[in-house]
């Protein structure tokens, strides 16, 4: 079986902790009173010495019966992670683990606990992914070679892949599970970034969304990657010299870029730029603006209209507009008048975007 997660208790800590719940008696999938043996869904007895950890669990990445057991069972060995004993050996192409406890409710929940995790990862269905480190090794799973055997009191395994690479992160992630068992939930709250000596993707400049603007560097293995489906409202405040392209503008070029060329993966956003204060006048058509300011037409139209054909949607405070003896008719074409910056961002973080200001 080549499975990254069977490294030794690596499903302890493949847990996100929030709304880990307690154990229950009758919450266990499957039948029998064996730890771990029984076939099929059934009327579970749950915690205790009755786990039914069997072959029926459900397919798919939904949070089935199997994903609060396996919650269970995360919490319990978290909690007794002083009861673990953990060796690991180095090789050349990856490590030898054992796992063991002098306890025998602790042992045969290691026991448990790696079948289980097992069949998850042979059935696609991983979790922890919001772990850069585990997110990176799940994706090479077909590259890597597992040998397990219980023993007495737990598990051995050795794990190993042909791709150096794939190599660096087996035993990187075998760091990792050692700091689990010997830091419990301390450990299991952070995330864990992948080794530079790991990384199967360079990270070289992205591929941006707005040319010439806003160069970004990819970070395949950085913590916090972007998310598809992100909402960001950008409060601008930031005045400057008429003469010269607005800043906060050209850093909403940077945001775009993140999103799209500076993660692991590129994510889609939606964002929103809400033009008051000393950035007002910024959105003026070009014969306003060189009324306004004397100079040759707008100097931030360009990427304006670029961010614009990019998808992104701009808002000027109609109240800052008027004071500053303005109207709609000075305002470039694609850029929406609203009542004011206030009923902006109040509407738009009502429908879930997050709030950056950009001022002076």
């Amino acid at each position: 079986m080549k499975n990254v997660l069977l490294c030794l208790l690596v499903g302890v800590f493949l847990v996100n902790l929030q709304g880990i719940s307690q154990a229950q008696e009758g919450r266990g999938p499957g039948q029998g009173r064996g730890m771990g043996r029984a076939q099929g869904m059934g009327p579970g007895q749950g915690m205790g010495r009755g786990r039914g950890m069997g072959r029926g669990m459900q397919r798919g990445h939904q949070h089935d019966d199997r994903h609060d057991a396996d919650h269970e069972v995360f919490e319990f060995l978290l909690q007794h992670h002083k009861k673990i004993k953990r060796i690991v050996k180095e090789l050349p192409d990856g490590v030898e683990t054992l796992t063991e406890s002098d306890n025998a409710e602790v042992a045969a929940m290691i026991k448990d606990h790696v079948q289980w995790m097992e069949y998850r990862v042979e059935e696609s269905n991983p979790i922890r992914m919001r772990d850069p480190l585990f997110a990176e090794l799940f994706k090479y799973t077909d590259k890597i070679k597992m040998k397990h055997e219980d023993t007495e009191k737990g598990v051995r395994v050795v794990e190993t892949s042909d791709d150096p690479k794939v190599a660096k992160l087996i035993q990187a992630h075998a760091k990792v599970v050692s700091k689990f068992v010997e830091n419990g939930f301390a450990e299991a709250m952070k995330n864990h970034a992948v080794p530079t000596d790991a990384v199967l993707t360079s990270a070289e400049p992205g591929k941006p969304v707005i040319d010439g603007h806003g160069k970004v560097v990819r970070m395949a293995s950085a913590t916090h990657q972007p998310l598809d489906g992100s909402k960001v409202a950008v409060d601008i405040t930031r005045g400057g010299s008429p003469g010269e392209l607005n800043s906060a503008i050209e850093k909403v070029a940077k945001y775009l870029n993140i999103f799209a060329a500076a993660g692991a993966e590129p994510a889609r956003g939606q964002f929103a730029m809400i033009f008051h204060g000393d950035a007002t006048l910024a959105i003026l058509h070009p014969e306003a603006y060189t009324n306004e300011f004397g100079t040759e037409g707008n100097p931030n139209v360009k990427l304006l209209r670029e961010l614009h054909e990019a998808g992104v949607e701009m808002i000027v405070c109609g109240q800052t507009l008027t004071g500053k003896g303005k109207s709609s008719d000075d305002v470039l074409v694609f850029v929406e008048v609203g009542v004011s910056a206030l009923t902006a961002n109040v509407n738009l973080q009502q429908d879930g975007y997050a709030f950056i200001p950009l001022g002076n």
